[in-house]
């Protein structure tokens, strides 16, 4: 079950300048910053309320956020929810014909995540997380 929007992701060339935008101008919160060697991304959360935004940098010039950087510039790479369970909504998606990029949940910044593909979503990616 969808239980909200756990955070919206943007793609951005530099972390800190970005910061000086959510952090020194808007005056938000970082959380935590590290870097997803996976995704190929160093990925910093910004607190915003009860929700973030999360801040995606490539540090793999060949990775998926560096390639949607040269396509289509900084700003709204994904949108994530939160679920109760990433690896039955997985099923549960796939099963009603939405394409998935993870068949399972892995490990990653907002929890075990799960990326449905955009195809499917009209041109959005759409990340569910499951907090662990």
């Amino acid at each position: 079950m969808i239980k909200r929007i756990d955070h919206v992701g943007l793609a951005v060339r530099n972390t800190e300048e970005a910061l000086r935008l959510y952090r020194d101008v808007l005056g938000l919160t970082v959380k935590r910053s590290e870097d997803v060697l996976d995704q190929g991304v160093k990925a910093t959360l910004i607190k915003v309320g009860d929700t973030e935004i999360e801040l995606l940098e490539p540090i793999d010039p060949q990775g998926g956020v560096a390639r949607f950087l040269e396509r289509s510039g900084e700003g709204i790479h994904h949108i994530c929810l939160e679920v109760d369970d990433v690896d039955a909504e997985l099923k549960s998606l796939e099963e009603k014909g939405i394409q998935l990029v993870d068949k399972q949940g892995r490990a990653g910044l907002a929890g075990k995540i799960g990326f449905l593909h955009p195809r499917s979503l009209k041109g959005v990616l759409v990340e569910l997380a499951q907090k662990v």
